[in-house]
């Protein structure tokens, strides 16, 4: 299944989508307004997310076609978006290629910890659709289109499309500027929706893609696998959460193989679409912030 969050008459509401079609959750159960209800629900019963919805559907109201596209908001409300990055080679050689201490990637690439950072609040965070943020300050802007994990206190409970928005100018003249590279306005993006551990099945095995355009004009286009990646999500969990007092609701991104030619910078205007199959399709236009 897959779950939405939609704008309503006076709330958002929590809608799902599986094989038989799209329904409001919220129209069955008041109380299911947002996935962090339906994921405390399950928390509670201890069962999987899947299952508490399942028991609501026969009192759900369908929602026409079009709904979801029409209404989609970013699908969760995350207390913190934390990332890792140079989980694939192809991540640890463009960031080798941007700084002047390529060794300091090499290192994590192959070390046992991986790296995980803080990369962004609620505040911070657009949903489909909504524009994600380039720096003013930085010549070096690119999208990073990555597997989200979704978390409940530290739990796997679901799957979303990320965007790590990052200025490669900023981190490339030291590692230490990583911080102001990641984190500003509008600099993550997650949806369309959270898939569940059901509907995706083995999180390393999705065929991701990313599109870039502009005016019309394809400026980019490639895909992968998530098979490239380096370490785990159940591992980059586990770092996420060592002695980390963890929220409720979190997202955590886990690192990119799809990088651009260093030729090439995002523009105001530009339009990135990222697809992760069995999850979701999440599109965003882009402004300078």
């Amino acid at each position: 299944m897959r779950y939405y969050r939609l704008q309503g008459d006076q709330r958002p509401r929590l809608a799902v989508r599986d094989g038989d079609g799209t329904f409001d959750l919220s129209s069955a159960k008041p109380e299911l307004r947002s996935f962090a209800d339906l994921a405390r629900a399950a928390s509670i019963a201890e069962e999987p997310v899947d299952t508490i919805a399942e028991r609501n559907l026969d009192e759900a109201a369908e929602l026409p076609p079009g709904a979801i596209e029409e209404r989609s908001l970013a699908p969760v409300i995350p207390d913190e978006v934390w990332a890792a990055g140079v989980t694939y080679q192809i991540s640890e050689e463009a960031r080798e290629a941007e700084s002047g201490m390529p060794e300091v990637y090499l290192e994590v690439y192959e070390g046992e910890r991986p790296e995980v950072f803080f990369k962004a609040t609620a505040s911070r965070t657009v949903g489909p659709e909504e524009a994600i943020g380039v720096r003013g300050d930085s010549d070096w802007n690119v999208p990073e289109p990555e597997l989200g994990v979704v978390l409940h206190h530290g739990e796997i409970v679901g799957y979303t499309v990320g965007n790590d928005v990052s200025s490669r100018s900023i981190e490339g003249s030291n590692p230490l500027y990583l911080p102001q590279a990641k984190v500003y306005d509008r600099c993550c993006a997650i949806g369309p929706c959270i898939a569940s551990p059901n509907t995706v099945g083995d999180p390393h095995d999705l065929e991701m893609s990313m599109t870039i355009e502009r005016d019309g004009t394809t400026m980019y286009e490639d895909s992968t696998t998530t098979a490239e990646m380096v370490k785990t999500c159940e591992e980059l969990v586990a770092y996420y959460t060592r002695h980390n007092a963890v929220p409720e609701t979190a997202v955590l991104l886990t690192g990119t193989a799809l990088v651009p030619d260093e030729e090439f910078t995002l523009s105001e205007g530009d339009v990135v679409t990222i697809d992760i199959d069995r999850v979701g399709t999440l599109r965003n236009p882009v402004v300078t912030v």
